[in-house]
């Protein structure tokens, strides 16, 4: 017959796994052996906050805040203030969704940073789209190139509705001089998730592409970046066709 310490130190153990216990660690091993592929957007974000809360089942607010922010992206890329609005979700596991996010965006720059974006246009697209694509205002980015196509730096020089009024050729002048910086690639994005550029879109590259010619800075590319989407003005001849107009013009 057991005695009463044994039951008693039943009764804490038993108390000590919660009823979702189970379902995390089948989680977790299904991680360990075959990474994210197969994963619900929802398992996604509940493995992240049991990193955070070790004695809770987090299934109901992973569920919880992606139904409010609607996408994963979007979930990483909410404020502290809005995730803790939602419940469940509270200050640790608002840092840690916002440290993960954080850590992803330096992977993925790193991954561009020293390398040719023009023969590595996945990993470029990656960055673009991760840092970007879910952002609720326009941002505008530039890439910065050496004489050998490697990205030196990257720079969110304007942020906010994007008109040829808002963006200025000479500040993007005087930070690739900054920086010695042969070449550019510039990027945005559109809230709306399309990526098809605007009359404005156009506008902006020509007058970028002009200035950059001017001293003697080559605009390798200009990408819209919407919901999963791009649009490239280089792959759509447009970067080209400006070439031959500036020359036309000079």
């Amino acid at each position: 017959m057991p005695s009463a310490f044994s039951i008693f130190m039943l009764k804490m153990n038993n108390k000590k796994a919660h009823k979702g216990e189970g379902h995390r660690q089948r989680l977790r091993d299904k991680f360990m052996e075959s990474g994210l592929s197969g994963f619900h957007d929802y398992e996604v974000i509940e493995l992240l906050l049991t990193l955070a809360t070790p004695r809770k089942d987090c299934k109901e607010a992973a569920k919880a805040v992606l139904e409010k922010f609607e996408t994963l992206q979007q979930v990483l890329e909410a404020s502290v203030n809005d995730l803790c609005a939602v419940n469940g979700i509270g200050p640790k596991n608002a840092f840690g969704l916002k440290l993960i996010q954080s850590v992803a965006d330096r992977y993925l720059e790193k991954k561009v940073i020293m390398k040719d974006p023009l023969n590595n246009s996945k990993a470029l697209f990656d960055y673009l789209n991760f840092s970007m694509g879910s952002k609720d205002r326009e941002c505008f980015k530039v890439l910065f190139l050496d004489a050998k196509n490697r990205v030196i730096a990257i720079e969110t020089l304007f942020t906010g509705t994007l008109t040829a009024s808002s963006v200025y050729p000479r500040e993007v002048i005087r930070a690739a001089l900054d920086r010695s910086a042969a070449a550019l690639i510039f990027a945005h994005n559109h809230p709306s998730g399309d990526s098809e550029p605007s009359p404005a879109d156009y506008s902006i590259t020509r007058q970028l592409l002009f200035a950059c010619q001017t001293v003697g800075i080559t605009v390798h590319e200009h990408i819209v970046i919407g919901n999963n989407q791009y649009f490239s003005f280089a792959d759509q001849g447009q970067i080209a066709q400006m070439n031959r107009e500036y020359k036309k013009n000079t």
